[in-house]
């Protein structure tokens, strides 16, 4: 996958994390994490563009750590969904699955980033 599908792919998560945000039941709970949720998935997309624009080896390995948390956060709130049972289970699970894929892509990036001489 190139830079540019991921980053493709990290907006639409981003998008498909909002659609499914703004389903949560108005609650406190899901007021709460709504928010979070559209923070966290937002983030992975916004920040992953960012490494692409790093302008040095530190720097992209700094910016993916931050994809990397921030995928790792929304899968976090995806599950919490399905634990408190806000959501059907079918619906949160492909995106459950997106955010455990993209976490396991920036991972890989990571590793072969700080492995190589080059960006």
């Amino acid at each position: 996958m190139n830079k540019q599908e991921l980053k493709q792919r990290t907006k639409e998560f981003a998008h498909r994390c909002v659609k499914l945000a703004m389903t949560l039941p108005n609650t406190y709970l899901g007021n709460h994490i709504r928010g979070q949720l559209i923070r966290a998935a937002t983030s992975v997309a916004s920040n992953y563009r960012a490494t692409c624009i790093a302008q040095s080896k530190a720097s992209f390995i700094s910016k993916l750590s931050i994809v990397i948390e921030e995928a790792d956060e929304s899968y976090f709130w995806l599950e919490f969904i399905i634990d408190e049972i806000l959501l059907k289970k079918e619906l949160v699970e492909p995106l459950l699955n997106e955010a455990e894929e993209l976490t396991a892509i920036f991972i890989s990036s990571r590793k072969t980033a700080r492995k190589s001489n080059c960006q």
